[in-house]
């Protein structure tokens, strides 16, 4: 690569990265609050609240208080695949490291 190339691939990853922590973020946001409240209907009854705003609203009041659940549960999609990815990077270095020896 040369020295101009460089920086133009970095940003073309950075904005690659971006766009995936996005779209991750916004199914933590908005889609997995539905299934997680859709599952707990179907699984453990109604909800003690009044119905899907009110499990809404106080998920989202923890996420505004800080709360590192409330956080962990919505970053848990960008997390896992980047965890997936690891994973991934590690079985082929080791693999890659088996055929050397």
């Amino acid at each position: 690569m040369t020295s101009t190339a460089a920086p133009l691939h970095a940003r073309q990853v950075a904005s690659k990265e971006l766009a995936l922590l996005t779209g991750l973020l916004f199914f933590g946001l908005v889609v997995l609050p539905v299934i997680i409240y859709n599952v707990g209907q179907s699984v453990f009854g109604a909800y003690g609240g009044l119905g899907y705003a009110d499990f809404f609203g106080t998920l989202s009041a923890k996420i505004r208080g800080g709360d590192v659940f409330a956080w962990f549960l919505i970053l848990s999609p960008y997390l896992g695949w980047q965890c997936l990815r690891l994973m991934i990077f590690a079985w082929r270095i080791s693999g890659s490291s088996k055929r050397g020896a």
